[in-house]
């Protein structure tokens, strides 16, 4: 069970089967009793979108468990930011070779994440299949 993410969550709304859950993501010091003296503390609310045949079971207001797979957490981070460092520092490299340019290699390195996150962002109900959360009540 190490490879479950798991986050407590209260129902917001639902609409047919997709049901929106507010979760509250914290940072691992956001627990720490010197939160309130040291600025690295982080908290954030979150919606999160689960799709469920059981929709109907739940009520706005519900609290629930959010479930996803760590694999899902992996994908995602590889995905928004290690595929494009590794895009964005193997063309700087690339564009320096050629032009021997500082700034116009720079640009053009950063202009080539336009097309990959463009591409992301037309695969994004292909990811939303893959990327997919279940919820369960808490009893």
């Amino acid at each position: 069970m190490a490879d479950i993410i798991k986050h407590q969550g209260i129902v917001e709304n639902i609409n047919g089967s997709h049901v929106k859950v507010r979760i509250v993501q914290t940072s691992a010091c956001a627990a720490c009793s010197a939160k309130g003296h040291c600025a690295s503390a982080d908290t954030k609310e979150k919606l999160i979108d689960v799709t469920t045949g059981d929709a109907s079971s739940y009520q706005p207001g519900d609290r629930v468990i959010v479930f996803g797979e760590l694999s899902m957490g992996m994908i995602a981070v590889l995905l928004a930011f290690i595929v494009p460092f590794c895009i964005l520092v193997i063309s700087l490299f690339i564009f320096m070779a050629v032009w021997n340019d500082e700034l116009r290699s720079a640009l053009c390195s950063l202009a080539l994440l336009i097309p990959y996150y463009y591409i992301l962002w037309l695969n994004r109900t292909r990811m939303g299949k893959k990327f997919s959360f279940s919820i369960k009540p808490i009893d």
